[in-house]
C-alpha cells in the first residue's frame, strides 16, 4: 500500500511539473504571436544598447540657477518616474553638474519622454476615504441602489458631496497592490481615487487645497514635548509661504473637527502627493494657524530625512528640455553575452561529464534535471520581460551560471545519502525514501540560504548586482521545484525498474561497487560494524589494524616475537641462550 502511494504520489509530482512547463511554454508563445511579446528573454542596456538623452533642467517659474542639491533631487525624482513607468536596467546621472543623462534600454515611447520631461507635481488634497489597497472583492461591493449620489454641489474640500457612484465603483475595483501606478494627469479641481506609494493603501481624495510651490521649506528633526524636552522620534517640519498659511489654516481647522469627533476618521488626514502617488496621509490633530506643521509617525531618521527632502526638492517646479537624443550601442557588446553563454555552456558540459562518470546512468537524472531548470528558468525570465519589462543584464547571465553549480550541489547530496543506504544494506527503494528523508533537510537549509543571499543583496545594491541577485534567487526557487517535483519523482519510478532497482553495475546503484559488505560473511562470520565502509576507510586512513580475536598460530607468533625483543634488550639475564630459541619454540 505503501509503495502504491509513493508511486502514485512521484507520478502526479511529475505531471504537475509538466502542467507548469506546458502552461508556461504556451504562455510564452501566446504572446509573441498574439500580444506583442517575445519568444526570448528581453536584454539590458549593457548587452542590447539603447538611447541616450541628455536632458537640461529649467526653472518653471523663471527663478535662477538650478543648484547642485536640486538637480541630485531632480535624478531621483527622473528615476522613480522611469522605473514607475516599467522601464527597468534604465541609468541617470548627472553630467558636470548642469544636465542629467538618461540611458535606457530600446527607444522610449512619447509617454516615457514626456514623463521624464515633466516638472515635480506636488499637491495636497483632502482625504474623503480610505481602505486597504487590494481590490474590493466582487461580493462585497457597494449594491447599486447603495451608492452614494451627490444632493448638492460640495462646499469644501472634505464634502462627502464630491463622491459620485462614478467614483466610488473606481474607488472599490482599483487594486493598489498589483498596480499602484501614478497618474500626474489628476484633474485638480475634481475628487480623485489614488494609491500610496507602496500600494498598501487606497484614497478618495478631494480637489487640490495647497500646491507644493506653496511650501516655503521643509526640514526633519527631533520631535520633543509640550515641555521642549526631545522624545526620541523623529518627525518633518514644514513651513508654508505667507500665501498658503490662511489656506492651510482654515484646512486643518476643518480636518481637526473630524479628529475630534472620531480620531480614526479618514476624513481627517490631509494627503500629500506627490506625482499621482500619496507620500503620506497624516492626520490633523491641532488647528496651526502660524504655518509650520510637523508631521509625527514611526520614522527612521532616514525616513524622515527623506520625505522631508521629497517635500523641499519635490515641490520645485523644474521641467526639463531633452537637448540631445542618440542610440548608443551596447556597453559590451553582444561578445560578452556570447562569451558567457558559451561559460554556461562549458560549465554545464563539465557537471554532465562529472554526473556521468561518477553516477553512471544515474548521471542522466542529472542532466535530465538541469534541463529541466533551464527550460523552467527561461520562461520565467521571458515571461518577466513581457509583463513587467525585465531584462537580463551581463550580471544576471552570471547569476543563471553560478546556478548551474548550486543546481548540482543539490543532486550530490541526494545520490549520496542514497548510496549511504546502500552501503549500510538497504535495497534500493527503501535507500531512496530513506536518502531523501535525510536529503531534504539539508536541500531546504542550502536553498534557504541562497535565497536570503539573493534577497538582502537585491535590496542592499544597486545597479546591475541586483541583476545578478534576482537570478540568483530565481533558480534557486527553479531548482527547488525541480528536485521535489521532477528528481525525486523520477528517483522513486526508477527505483522501481529492474535496472536500477536490482543495482546494475552500470546503474551507479551496485551496492558491492560502493563498498557493501553482506551480512553473511561465510566460515560461520557475520559482518561487524566495524566492517562498514565508513569504518574501514577511517582505519586506513589513521593506519590502525582491525580489532578482531586472534589464531592461535598468530597468538603464538606475537609471543615468541614479545620474547625476541625482550632477550635483544637484556642480553645480560639470558647469556648462554640462542637468540633464535624464541623462533624455534
Amino acid at each position: 500500500m505503501a509503495r502504491n502511494k509513493r508511486m502514485s504520489g512521484a507520478r502526479k509530482a511529475l505531471l504537475l511539473l509538466t502542467a507548469i512547463v506546458v502552461v508556461l511554454g504556451g504562455v510564452v508563445g501566446l504572446s509573441a504571436t498574439k500580444l506583442g511579446g517575445s519568444a526570448a528573454p528581453k536584454l539590458a542596456l549593457d548587452l542590447s544598447g539603447g538611447t541616450e538623452m541628455i536632458l537640461s533642467p529649467k526653472a518653471t517659474n523663471g527663478g535662477g540657477d538650478i543648484s547642485k542639491d536640486q538637480l541630485d533631487q531632480a535624478v531621483d525624482i527622473i528615476r522613480q518616474r522611469v522605473d514607475g513607468a516599467g522601464v527597468s536596467e534604465a541609468e541617470v546621472s548627472t553630467q558636470s553638474g548642469k544636465n542629467v543623462v538618461v540611458s535606457m534600454p530600446d527607444t522610449p515611447s512619447q509617454e516615457t519622454r514626456d514623463l521624464i520631461q515633466a516638472s515635480a507635481q506636488m499637491s495636497f488634497r483632502s482625504v474623503l476615504a480610505e481602505g486597504d489597497g487590494a481590490a474590493v472583492p466582487q461580493d462585497k461591493r457597494t449594491e447599486e441602489s447603495k451608492l452614494p449620489h451627490p444632493d448638492a454641489q460640495p462646499t469644501n474640500g472634505s464634502d462627502s458631496n464630491w463622491i459620485t457612484p462614478e467614483l466610488q465603483k473606481q474607488y472599490e475595483q482599483r487594486d493598489c497592490t498589483a498596480n499602484p501606478g501614478k497618474d500626474d494627469q489628476l484633474d485638480p479641481k475634481k475628487a480623485v481615487v489614488a494609491c500610496s506609494q507602496d500600494g498598501k493603501q487606497k484614497y478618495i481624495l478631494g480637489p487640490v487645497e495647497l500646491n507644493g510651490s506653496d511650501i516655503k521649506d521643509a526640514s526633519h528633526s527631533q520631535v520633543e514635548s509640550g515641555g521642549g524636552v526631545s522624545t526620541g522620534q523623529w518627525g518633518v517640519n514644514i513651513t508654508f509661504t505667507d500665501h498658503a498659511k490662511n489656506v492651510f489654516k482654515d484646512v486643518t481647522q476643518r480636518l481637526y473637527g473630524f479628529y475630534g469627533q472620531d480620531q480614526n476618521d479618514p476624513k481627517a488626514s490631509f494627503a500629500i502627493m506627490l506625482d499621482g502617488g500619496v507620500l503620506q496621509a497624516p492626520r490633523a490633530q491641532n488647528v496651526i494657524s502660524d504655518g509650520q506643521a510637523q508631521i509625527t509617525g514611526n520614522f527612521t531618521e532616514d525616513d524622515a530625512k527623506g520625505l522631508s527632502e521629497q517635500l523641499k526638492y519635490g515641490a520645485l517646479p523644474i521641467s526639463f528640455k531633452i537637448e540631445s537624443e542618440q542610440q548608443i550601442s551596447a556597453t559590451l557588446g553582444t561578445d560578452q553575452l556570447q562569451m558567457g553563454i558559451i561559460a554556461g555552456i562549458i560549465g554545464l558540459l563539465l557537471v554532465c561529464v562529472y554526473s556521468l562518470f561518477q553516477y553512471r546512468l544515474l548521471g542522466f537524472v542529472t542532466i535530465a534535471s538541469l534541463l529541466v531548470a533551464g527550460v523552467v528558468t527561461y520562461e520565467a525570465i521571458t515571461l518577466l520581460g513581457w509583463g513587467v519589462n525585465y531584462r537580463l543584464s551581463l550580471a544576471g547571465v552570471a547569476g543563471l551560471i553560478v546556478a548551474i553549480g548550486q543546481t548540482a550541489d543539490s543532486f550530490i547530496v541526494y545520490f549520496e545519502r542514497i548510496r549511504d543506504g546502500l552501503r549500510d544494506g538497504r535495497s534500493v527503494p527503501s535507500a531512496v525514501d530513506h536518502g531523501w528523508m535525510r536529503a531534504r533537510r539539508t536541500i531546504w537549509a542550502s536553498k534557504g540560504v541562497n535565497l536570503l543571499a539573493a534577497v538582502v543583496l537585491y535590496f542592499v545594491a544597486v545597479g546591475n548586482v541586483r541583476g545578478f541577485a534576482f537570478t540568483l534567487g530565481l533558480t534557486a526557487i527553479a531548482d527547488l521545484m525541480v528536485i521535489f517535483w521532477f528528481t525525486h519523482p523520477m528517483m522513486v519510478l526508477l527505483s522501481r525498474t529492474k535496472f536500477f532497482g536490482e543495482g546494475h553495475r552500470l546503474s551507479g546503484l551496485d551496492a558491492h561497487a560502493l563498498g557493501y559488505v553482506p551480512l553473511y560473511r561465510g566460515a560461520g562470520r557475520l559482518r561487524d560494524p566495524e566492517d562498514s565502509p565508513r569504518r574501514k576507510r577511517r582505519r586506513d586512513e589513521a593506519g590502525e589494524e582491525p580489532d578482531r580475536p586472534l589464531t592461535i598460530a598468530e597468538r603464538r607468533r606475537a609471543e615468541a616475537l614479545k620474547s625476541k625483543e625482550h632477550q635483544a634488550e637484556s642480553p645480560e639475564e639470558n647469556p648462554g641462550q640462542n637468540p633464535e630459541g624464541a623462533d624455534n619454540a
